[in-house]
């Protein structure tokens, strides 16, 4: 028997990246697996790539649609078994460059988006379930790179929510854990603002800091988030670095 059988996961930020690999892992374990995407366009694009999931548009930024994501979810299949709170944004900025759009836009996404996404699905979550998190590297050392200040401090409240909701969640059995991946290399990285040597840059810098010497995939951490969903029975409130131990080593 697959490792998922029956169960009925949402995947936010699904699109691409780690969120449309894990969608691909939990779907060939037995989920029946639902996406989202901020865009028409991205909905689209992968309604072709991901044969077999349900594509929904929906903005994290937005608590309405976060809202109505979830009773639409509730309304088709009953319930929410597993939860990869995956959708986010990364925008680098020196402190002097910020100013409050540039805050209020990654964090209405990437903390107010998680909360109130959060806060909806749990109630559809039945006892027993799981919830991830993903957090970053980002959120649990500042000296990891220049102008990450905003992204950084989004991820970091991420972590506290991975501990805080944990807390008053188990007496449910639902369990939730955060996954805190280094430099992986996904299409965030062309969405950042970076020119092409840019990014060719922060790759080639990031394999000098990680002490496996490589950058990570998406796949690695679908495979993390698949433990966390299926394996990790006794695990609650923890937070797994997929990083090539970028902060512990």
């Amino acid at each position: 028997m697959a490792k998922l059988d029956g169960k009925i996961a949402l995947i936010s930020g699904g699109t691409s990246g780690i969120g449309a690999e894990t969608a691909r892992l939990f779907q060939s374990e037995g989920a029946t697996v639902i996406v989202t995407g901020s865009s028409e366009r991205s909905v689209v694009a992968a309604k072709a790539a991901l044969p077999g999931i349900e594509v929904l548009v929906s903005d994290a930024s937005d608590v309405a649609a976060t809202k109505a994501l979830v009773e639409q979810v509730k309304g088709k299949h009953s319930r929410i078994d597993i939860l990869f709170v995956n959708a986010g944004i990364a925008k680098f900025a020196p402190i002097a460059q910020v100013d409050e759009a540039f805050y209020d836009n990654q964090f209405n996404v990437n903390v107010k988006g998680a909360f109130f996404l959060l806060k909806h699905a749990i109630p559809v979550i039945p006892d027993g379930g799981a919830i991830i998190l993903t957090a970053s590297v980002s959120g649990a050392a500042g000296a990891l790179g220049g102008s990450t200040t905003i992204y950084g401090s989004t991820k970091a409240a991420l972590r506290s929510f991975g501990r805080t909701f944990a807390k008053e969640l188990a007496p449910r059995g639902i369990r939730i854990n955060t996954i805190s991946p280094g430099p992986i290399v996904t299409p965030i990285l062309d969405k950042v603002g970076f020119t092409p040597a840019q990014k060719d840059s922060f790759i080639e810098g990031a394999k000098t800091r990680i002490p496996l010497g490589r950058t990570g995939t998406a796949a690695e951490v679908a495979a993390a988030a698949l433990y966390l969903a299926a394996d990790a029975t006794y695990t609650t409130g923890a937070e797994l670095f997929v990083d090539g131990g970028l902060i512990d080593l």
